[in-house]
């Protein structure tokens, strides 16, 4: 009989996982550098992949496609297209007050021209429809995004028109309006890594002008910083460096934010910064990094999930936190190839 209880006891547990974690499919087409957003309403857990390019690594191969996952049934549905007459890449994208928010990023044209925008794009889960936000003030792509208290959504630096900028601009999804909060301490940098969670912001690395010359044009950085957000002023942010993370990511890692959890989390990216195709401004290929890694906000320590993640990826803008896991949606694997992939990462080591 104890037995038999045993048996039973594994099977209605494995169920119970297999319930909690479904495998996920992978993304209907290949994509990377795509914005990424987590949407949570009455009970409903979706996320969402919006434009990137695919598997050309080419500007015709920019797309405006846009898809929701079920995190529940692991299925992906394509939504209505984001509006416009070109897709975009560095964009990001956030999940807040039943909406999901897409901002910025940039367009290339044939001649190889790129033009950084503007645009806000809002999309409307319970209706399915796109309507156009504020526009940005400091049009910016490749910067990090996050949003504190489910309505102030932050975009930290980035790449505007011909340089790095240090701006830090706030939207208020409640308002459609923004304003210009404490800029970055640090050296400009575009293709960082961060997020927010518990009023602060922490971000990482990217790419900057190399002192030395054009030769690269663009070196990574090794810049980590904290920003605490005042709790009367979403304006207000006091910034401080940190030391250095774990591993070597640098450049375009997967990273986003858990309130729950208390930490910031990293996934991938590169060490030598690249533009579209994956070769980066030296003329190396670029390959991703093996580390997973977080920073714990409550302990103010970094902390090692993964040093030999399995199927590394980069060419993100962001990951999504979830109770299963980290989902990390397509991106560029090893040799520059474009995936399909969904991929969930164990949030503690060992695990």
């Amino acid at each position: 009989m104890k037995i038999h209880l045993a048996i039973l006891f594994l099977l209605v547990t494995t169920a119970a996982l297999f319930a909690a974690d479904p495998k996920l499919q992978p993304l209907p087409a290949s994509v990377s550098n795509n914005a990424v957003a987590l949407f949570k309403t009455k009970g409903q857990l979706l996320g969402f992949s919006l434009m990137g390019v695919g598997a050309k690594k080419t500007w015709d191969d920019i797309t405006n496609s846009a898809y929701t996952l079920d995190l529940e049934s692991g299925k992906w549905v394509e939504i209505r297209p984001v509006p416009g007459t070109a897709g975009r890449i560095a964009a990001g994208a956030v999940g807040a007050r039943d909406h999901v928010f897409l901002f910025g990023g940039y367009v290339v044209d044939a001649q190889g021209s790129e033009t950084t925008v503007s645009d806000v794009n809002v999309y409307e889960p319970l209706t399915e429809h796109w309507f156009r936000g504020a526009d940005i003030p400091v049009p910016v792509d490749d910067f990090v995004i996050g949003v504190n208290k489910d309505r102030f959504i932050y975009l930290v630096g980035g790449w505007s028109k011909n340089d790095a900028v240090r701006s830090v601009q706030v939207y208020d999804a409640q308002k459609n309006t923004w304003s210009q909060a404490t800029p970055l301490p640090g050296t400009p940098v575009f293709g960082h890594a961060g997020a927010i969670a518990n009023d602060t912001i922490i971000y990482v690395d990217g790419a900057r002008r190399n002192p030395a010359g054009d030769k690269p044009r663009f070196i990574a950085s090794d810049e980590c910083w904290m920003g605490k957000i005042d709790h009367h002023d979403p304006a207000k942010i006091e910034w401080s460096k940190l030391s250095s993370h774990p591993g070597n990511g640098r450049y375009r890692i997967a990273a986003g934010g858990s309130e729950k959890d208390d930490r910031i989390f990293f996934s991938g990216g590169t060490d030598n910064p690249y533009n579209l195709n994956g070769i980066g401004y030296d003329g190396r290929p670029s390959e991703p990094s093996l580390t997973t890694f977080a920073f714990n906000v409550k302990t103010g320590k970094w902390e090692t999930i993964n040093e030999h993640t399995p199927n590394p990826t980069m060419d993100h803008r962001g990951l999504l936190v979830t109770s299963q896991g980290l989902v990390i949606i397509g991106g560029m694997e090893a040799g520059q190839h474009v995936s399909s992939r969904v991929s969930v990462l164990p949030k503690q080591a060992g695990k």
